[in-house]
């Protein structure tokens, strides 16, 4: 089965001239697309500047790469996709969701220089840290919360709340053994979802967390 692929077409200006660009991207593009072994599910067309990021097609494609499965995009070349800060902004935003980028002047995945890569690794470093500090700012407000007598687990059914929400029953040891094997929670979540566990990545968190603190304690 081919993996799914975007197609993303751009011209700088609203002039009619530009309309036969955009067409001969997108065929060209299709073509590349099949040629590397991909299915085009879907195409998106801007004609405006690379380095504004409020371009309509641009933001419904990364609203298809947030919730769908995509594996790739393909662009004529890196400037369709943006200029300025806004390219390395989006080609963080692809890798981050795990999609790869191809070109048609690269005759393949985009070529980045050692200034992009360098820079790309510190946006991913800066967001990771980002994420713990901002977790770390929940568990703390959680912790005051309990301390002033507010009871969590009345939000679970047989706990205090008959309308609360059912604890999903989710194996812990596996959990932990998958963690230890080095998979992310995302990926903990996606195998335990294979098993019959309808389990999302925040939820595998707070069991792992909860083992951790019971653990300590």
């Amino acid at each position: 089965m081919k993996k799914s692929a975007l197609i993303y077409c751009r011209v700088s200006t609203t002039k009619d001239t530009q309309e036969s660009s955009l067409a001969r991207q997108e065929e060209e593009l299709l073509k590349f697309a099949f040629a590397q072994g991909y299915m085009v599910s879907d195409i998106f067309t801007d004609q405006h500047s690379g380095y504004e990021m409020d371009r309509e097609g641009l933001l419904e494609m990364l609203n298809v790469i947030k919730t769908d499965k995509v594996s790739a995009v393909f662009i004529q070349d890196e400037t369709r996709l943006g200029r300025g800060h806004a390219r390395i902004a989006l080609l963080h935003v692809m890798k981050k969701y795990g999609v790869e980028v191809f070109t048609l002047t690269d005759q393949g995945p985009i070529a980045l220089n050692d200034m992009d890569d360098m820079v790309l690794e510190i946006l991913a470093v800066v967001e990771e840290y980002q994420r713990k500090i901002h977790n770390a700012k929940i568990k703390r407000g959680m912790k005051r919360a309990v301390e002033n007598g507010y009871k969590p687990e009345r939000n679970l059914k047989g706990r205090g709340n008959p309308d609360g929400r059912e604890r999903l029953d989710l194996p812990i040891d596996q959990i932990v053994s998958l963690k230890q094997n080095g998979l992310t929670f995302h990926e903990i979540a996606v195998t335990l979802q294979g098993f019959g566990y309808q389990a999302s990545k925040a939820t595998v968190h707070r069991r792992y967390r909860e083992f951790l603190e019971m653990k300590e304690g």
